[in-house]
C-alpha cells in the first residue's frame, strides 16, 4: 500500500449531491428551527416526536364511535406564494394552506386529527421554510390538528433559486349519522355568511394581473387601504380559520346546522350550490353586505364590475351555513359573539325558481341552484 508524505495538503471528498445543488444540511437545519413550532401541535395522540419516516397518532377514541368516517382533504395556496416571495416575508403562507385544507374538512362536520405538509423550493433557506412551517403550526395549533409530518424538497434546475410552492394533506374524524351534508337541507332553511378576513387563498392570479396591470409594486403604500401598509403586507393578510367555531356551533346548537360551504375557488353561488340537494335554489342578497375596500379598490383598479369577480373572489363571504330557520339568528349571535361577522343572506326554496341563470352544482356535484341578486351594499366596508 503506497504511503503519503504528512505534508502532503488534504483532499476533502466532495459531496456530489451538494455539487448538484442540493445542501441536505440546510434541511436539516430547517427542521431544527421549525421543530419547537411543530411540537405544540402534538398532544398525547401523537407518537414518536419529529423526525420519523412516518407520523403515528393513536386512533382509540374512534372506539368510542359507532360508524367512524374519516374525512379527508388535499389543497395549496396557490399563487399567492408569489407575493410572499416578492416581499421576503413568509410567515403567514402556513396559515392560508392550513385554512384552504383544514376548513374543508370541517364541511362535513369532521373533527380535524392531524395534517402533513409539503414544501418543494429551488433552494432551501432554513429560517424561510422555517417560517413556513411555524405558520402551518399555528394554524394547526389553533384548529386543534396535529402536524405529524412533513417534507421539504430542493428541486435545483427546476425551480428558481427564490421560488416555493406549499401544499398539506390533512384528516379528520366524523360519526357517519352527523355527517353535514345536502341531505339534511330543509325548505325554508336560513343560509348565513361568515365573514371573510380578505382574499384569503383564492384568485391571485387575477390579483396579481391587475397590480401588474397598474404599475403597482408590492412594497408600494396601498393609500386607499391603509395609511402605513404595503400592497404585499395587505395581499398577504392571511386566510380566517373557521374549524372550530364551527364546531362549537355544531356542538351547541343541537342538530341546527344541516350544510356548510367553504367559499373558496369559484366564489359564493358555485360554492353554496355544491351543498345543497337538487331541486333547491337561493338567492343571495348582495345588499346584506358590502364587499371589503380590497375587493373594491382591485375592481377598480382593473376597470371591473365587482359582480364580474364572483366566480373568482369570496368578495367578504369566506364560509356559508345552512341552518334551520327558527335557530338561524341564535346561530348568527352565537357566531358574531365568537369574533366572526355573520348575517343571513338568504333561504332554500324548493319547487320552481324565478327566471334567469342561476349557478347549478359545481367541480362535479349536481346540486342545487344559486345566484346572487339586488346591488352591493355601499357602506364600503365589511359588515
Amino acid at each position: 500500500m503506497a504511503s503519503s508524505s504528512p505534508d502532503a495538503p488534504s483532499s476533502t471528498p466532495v459531496n456530489p449531491y451538494a455539487a448538484a445543488g442540493v445542501d441536505t444540511a440546510a434541511g436539516d437545519l430547517a427542521v431544527e428551527l421549525m421543530k419547537s413550532a411543530v411540537r405544540r401541535t402534538h398532544g398525547p395522540k401523537v407518537l414518536g416526536g419529529v423526525g420519523g419516516f412516518a407520523g403515528l397518532f393513536d386512533a382509540s377514541a374512534f372506539k368510542t364511535y359507532n360508524k367512524p368516517l374519516l374525512a379527508t382533504s388535499t389543497d395549496g395556496v396557490g399563487t399567492k406564494v408569489a407575493i410572499a416571495q416578492a416581499i421576503d416575508k413568509h410567515d403567514t403562507i402556513g396559515l392560508d394552506l392550513v385554512g384552504m385544507v383544514v376548513d374543508d374538512i370541517v364541511v362535513v362536520g369532521a373533527q380535524p386529527l392531524f395534517m402533513t405538509d409539503y414544501i418543494a423550493c429551488g433552494k432551501v433557506f432554513p429560517e424561510r421554510i422555517a417560517d413556513i412551517v411555524r405558520g402551518i403550526a399555528a394554524g394547526c395549533h389553533e384548529t386543534g390538528t396535529a402536524l405529524v409530518g412533513g417534507e421539504t424538497a430542493e428541486h435545483p434546475g427546476l425551480l428558481g433559486i427564490n421560488d416555493y410552492d406549499v401544499a398539506g394533506a390533512a384528516t379528520g374524524v366524523v360519526e357517519a349519522g352527523d355527517v353535514l351534508g345536502a341531505d339534511r337541507v330543509r325548505d325554508g332553511d336560513v343560509v348565513l355568511a361568515l365573514a371573510s378576513s380578505g382574499l384569503h387563498s383564492n384568485g391571485y392570479s387575477l390579483v396579481r394581473h391587475i397590480v401588474a396591470g397598474a404599475g403597482i409594486q408590492y412594497g408600494d403604500r396601498a393609500a386607499d387601504l391603509g395609511s402605513h401598509v404595503t400592497w404585499g403586507e395587505v395581499l398577504l393578510e392571511p386566510t380566517r380559520l373557521y374549524t372550530q367555531p364551527l364546531l362549537r356551533l355544531i356542538a351547541e346548537t343541537d342538530d341546527a346546522v344541516h350544510a356548510l360551504s367553504h367559499v373558496t375557488g369559484g366564489g359564493i353561488a358555485a360554492n353554496l350550490a355544491r351543498v345543497l340537494p337538487q331541486g333547491t335554489w337561493v338567492e343571495v342578497d348582495r345588499s346584506t353586505w358590502s364587499p371589503p375596500p380590497v375587493f373594491r379598490v382591485l375592481a377598480d383598479l382593473g376597470d371591473l364590475a365587482l359582480e364580474s369577480t364572483e366566480g373568482t373572489w369570496n368578495l367578504g363571504i369566506g364560509f356559508l351555513a345552512v341552518v334551520s330557520a327558527e335557530k338561524a339568528e341564535a346561530a348568527a349571535s352565537a357566531l358574531t359573539a365568537g369574533g366572526i361577522a355573520t348575517w343571513q343572506v338568504g333561504v332554500v326554496r324548493g319547487g320552481s325558481r324565478p327566471d334567469g341563470e342561476f349557478e347549478q352544482g359545481a367541480k362535479g356535484v349536481d346540486g342545487g341552484a344559486v345566484r346572487l341578486v339586488g346591488a352591493y351594499g355601499d357602506d364600503n366596508g365589511a359588515k
